[in-house]
């Protein structure tokens, strides 16, 4: 782009100069094809004119009167009055050169304008895009907590309405289990009633889980200590669904602010979703790393699983949705709740028949000796 002002003001002198040339060494006696070509002068400063606006124009058309001049002077020759129409010609350049040129300044300097314009439409129409997508995160946030305001009514209720009970059938259950021996149809009753009551008891914990605040009191957490604890956890159900776990080596101790039981139920929560997305022969991948300069860590969950569709992956931190015919709903809005208060974040990527990703996004307080 800088060489084009260049190239083209050299176009303009070999255009004037091939004219000027065809002048000075065309005999006289050719009168027309002078003609010619003193109204060929008009196309170089008519070029000049619109390329570099008014100033342009009006030097490109005194160059062309001074190179045009001396061939008037000394090769016609003759009076004033005989050459009188040359001499107009040589003010019509000028003329021709400003009056282009000023249209032409004009119309780039309009050309700005609507640039300018178009570039300030451009940047409100992305201020408002986020703002409209701020206040679309803000409605769902409202609408989770509003969702969350009727979970924890729900739970102060249910939870002394119904744990009680629960305990009191199940110790019953198991009581009266002993009078029977295994392959016994009541004593298979009877267990299926005491696995029940346990899912039941699940559920009501859940509940309890969504309506209780985080603790306020944070403490400072080794990132790989708490993710070999959930390991350990979840190794025997990786073995028994067999599912490969694979955690991948870390440079240096990361330590995070948060709670230490609640980061591991949230690494929990995940670890078993993946497990239960798995068939035979797949593989968990967890991964670690530092972003934004050791002020984040990302910590990533990638299984080889089918995958989750787009119109389930938008409803899954929804509280009470999930596609589980045992299912609760509620795990993954309790480790949403536990990543955002800790100030992290939680994100899932999907693509149907080849895996999911998890990743939770942490704030570092200390990373170590990692460069």
């Amino acid at each position: 782009m800088k060489k084009l002002p260049a190239i083209r003001i050299l176009l303009l002198t070999q255009f004037i100069v091939a004219i000027s040339m065809f002048h000075y060494l065309t005999p006289l006696h050719f009168h027309y094809l002078h003609d010619i070509f003193q109204r060929l002068y008009y196309l170089p400063v008519i070029l000049a004119a619109i390329w570099f606006g008014i100033r342009g124009g009006l030097a490109c058309s005194l160059v062309v009167s001074i190179v045009y001049a001396p061939h008037i002077l000394f090769q016609w020759g003759g009076t004033f009055t005989l050459e009188l129409e040359k001499y107009l010609e040589i003010i019509l350049y000028n003329v021709v050169g400003g009056v282009t040129g000023l249209l032409a300044q004009r119309e780039q300097e309009r050309s700005v304008e609507l640039q300018k314009t178009a570039e300030g439409l451009e940047l409100s129409y992305k201020k408002l895009q986020e703002q409209s997508e701020q206040l679309i995160a803000i409605e769902n946030s409202l609408r989770r907590a509003e969702k969350l305001s009727t979970i924890g009514e729900m739970a102060a209720m249910l939870a002394h309405e119904i744990r009680n009970p629960l305990g009191s059938i199940r110790g019953t259950a198991e009581i009266l289990k002993d009078d029977y021996r295994p392959g016994d149809a009541k004593y298979e009753f009877i267990d299926i009633q005491i696995k029940e009551t346990e899912r039941l008891n699940r559920v009501v914990e859940d509940f309890l889980r969504m309506a209780r605040p985080l603790p306020v009191e944070l403490e400072l957490c080794p990132l790989e200590m708490e993710l070999q604890n959930v390991l350990l956890l979840v190794a025997r159900e990786a073995r028994h669904r067999g599912v490969a776990l694979v955690l991948e080596p870390m440079a240096a101790e990361i330590i995070v602010s948060c709670n230490g039981e609640k980061l591991r139920q949230a690494f929990l929560n995940i670890m078993l979703n993946a497990l239960q997305a798995l068939s035979v022969g797949g593989n968990l991948t967890i991964a670690r790393a530092v972003t934004d300069p050791g002020r984040w860590c990302e910590v990533t969950f990638r299984d080889s699983g089918e995958g989750i569709s787009p119109e389930i992956i938008s409803r899954i931190f929804e509280p009470f949705y999930t596609t589980k015919p045992d299912g609760s709903g509620l795990g993954l809005a309790i480790t949403r709740k536990i990543i955002d208060g800790f100030g992290g974040s939680l994100g899932v990527e999907s693509v149907k028949g080849v895996g999911t990703t998890v990743t939770i996004r942490l704030p570092i307080t200390s990373k170590g000796n990692m460069p």
